[in-house]
């Protein structure tokens, strides 16, 4: 067994260690096979080599992190850990918006970097990768970004109504109250980029409006940022139907994960055809994600790369 001793001082150690020691909770979680120790400033650390040469890498991130913006949360930690390199730190990206508890916003990436530079030069992005690489998450921030700035007029959010297991049918309520849960990302992200009484109003004045793609249908979407979610699961007719609604001074965001269809019939995914029709147009970027994008539990990485290797 070796040992090894981090030195905390420099910076309050209730901000390390975080509100009831959430954030050593956290630390404690992701490394169950060393025994770690925390007293006062000092972080000791007992186990395997290899994995205390890890552990003293990700406790280094985290007071980078810690020094840098002057903060460190339970989410932050987490992000850190599992993140595969220290771009966030290294490349000093400037935040998109500032969350409601006043958190930079910022991309993590490369991937996530260059989906926020791809907007900045193109009308029509798309967003292509496994789930849990932030794709809803930036984009959604982006949108907000673009509202706050007064670049748009309006919100539109929307994906595909393809029932997975469900029927919509048989959920409770009115349409809206139906589609909802198919949107819980979206929502999870609008909350903590938009105080809960403004995006209440921004929803009752239709600033920010969620409806089904099958409702982009005869319009046009003029000063608008548009995001088209699980974008996998569209036709080759509902694709053509989305862009062709693109009016002017209209930005439009498509995410999909082509690993996650779930069209029935076997029908052709229209993701998967417009990655090859559109290319080679100018003003239209691809933005290609994949499994080292991944800030979710570790676990999400294993379980993605063993269904790859399952389909090849």
């Amino acid at each position: 067994m070796n040992e090894l001793t981090i030195n905390l001082s420099g910076f309050s150690i209730k901000d390390f260690y975080g509100e009831n020691n959430n954030n050593l909770e956290i630390i404690i979680s992701y490394f169950p096979q060393i025994k770690i120790i925390a007293k006062d400033y000092e972080l000791k650390a007992i186990g395997n080599n290899n994995i205390l040469l890890l552990f003293n890498n990700k406790i280094n991130l985290l007071i980078k992190y810690l020094n840098k913006y002057g903060y460190l949360n339970k989410n932050n930690v987490e992000e850190i850990i599992l993140s595969k390199n220290d771009f966030f730190l290294e490349k000093n990206p400037k935040s998109i918006i500032y969350s409601t508890i006043g958190n930079p916003i910022i991309p993590k990436t490369k991937n996530q970097l260059a989906l926020v530079e791809a907007i900045k030069k193109n009308d029509l992005v798309f967003a292509i990768g496994p789930s849990g690489t932030g794709k809803t998450y930036i984009s959604v921030a982006l949108a907000v970004k673009a509202l706050k700035n007064k670049n748009v007029e309006r919100i539109i959010l929307t994906r595909p109504a393809i029932e997975v297991g469900e029927s919509l049918g048989f959920l409770p309520g009115d349409l809206k109250e139906k589609f909802n849960p198919y949107l819980q990302p979206i929502y999870q992200a609008l909350n903590k980029m938009i105080k809960y009484e403004k995006l209440i109003e921004f929803f009752d004045k239709r600033i920010i409006e969620i409806a089904p793609l099958a409702f982009m249908r005869g319009r046009t979407l003029d000063n608008a940022f548009v995001i088209l979610d699980e974008a996998q699961n569209t036709t080759n007719v509902q694709m053509k139907m989305f862009l062709t609604r693109m009016g002017k001074n209209a930005k439009f965001i498509i995410n999909g994960d082509p690993g996650q269809i779930d069209l029935p019939n076997n029908n052709r995914s229209g993701l998967l055809e417009v990655m090859n029709i559109l290319n080679n147009i100018n003003g239209i970027k691809f933005i290609f994600f994949n499994e080292n994008d991944i800030l979710r539990h570790y676990l999400v990485n294993k379980i993605i790369n063993a269904y790859l290797k399952l389909s090849r």
